[in-house]
């Protein structure tokens, strides 16, 4: 190959990867944009209520046209359904991950820690879902959502002919972990602390412990 080949061959490889480069900038992008536009909702939704909020005021506050938000969004209901499907997809992997590994203390004691990790990455989810209950009342599907995934998920931590004890142990589990690091994550300095306390005691609860039952 001559050196004007050559030169050819550098050149177009170098623009095939500017431009695999640009793409992934792009959607990363993309993908920040979203989130931002999510967080500022949720902040929205929570200090002002979902119906005192417009798209415009979430778009002033983003520092974006209203078409731009559009691009990501046609509606206040969109948004909340993408906060409800991203939840719902980390419990699917969640769910996956129990429904991969054998039954056992050690497993629940791993699916319990990454349930509280869910739940203390989207405290403010669900605490602005709570405080707007009336319109989350008119979402099916994303009440759907936030009531089966625990079932399912309590469905790969114990065994398929457990007894309702154990069924109903399991469930009150995932309602402690909600409730206890809701009530408390605003009146601790230190999260990591708190969720290494609810991680335990809910372990404890689940008979996850050495020395207990699994």
């Amino acid at each position: 190959m001559n050196d004007i080949a050559e030169v050819r061959v550098a050149t177009a490889a170098d623009a095939q990867a500017d431009v695999r480069t640009d793409t992934r900038t792009d959607a990363r992008s993309r993908t920040d944009t979203r989130a931002r536009i999510q967080q500022i909702a949720v902040e929205l939704f929570t200090s002002r209520g979902y119906e005192g909020t417009s798209l415009r005021e979430i778009a002033e506050r983003l520092g974006v046209t209203k078409a731009a938000l559009y691009y990501h969004f046609r509606s206040k209901e969109d948004i909340i359904q993408s906060l409800v499907e991203d939840y719902q997809g980390q419990m699917d992997a969640l769910i996956d991950l129990a429904r991969s590994e054998p039954r056992t203390a050690k497993t629940r004691r791993e699916i319990l820690d990454r349930y509280v990790d869910i739940v203390a990455e989207r405290d403010q989810v669900f605490r602005m879902l709570h405080q707007n209950q009336a319109v989350l009342n008119t979402m099916a599907s994303a009440v759907r959502t936030l009531k089966t995934a625990p079932r399912r998920l309590v469905d790969q931590l114990v065994e398929p002919d457990a007894p309702l004890r154990e069924r109903a142990r399991m469930m009150m589990v995932l309602g402690a972990i909600s409730v206890g690091w809701m009530y408390l994550a605003d009146q601790v300095p230190d999260r990591h602390e708190l969720s290494e306390v609810v991680s335990g005691l809910a372990s404890e609860f689940a008979r996850c412990e050495p020395g207990l039952p699994g």
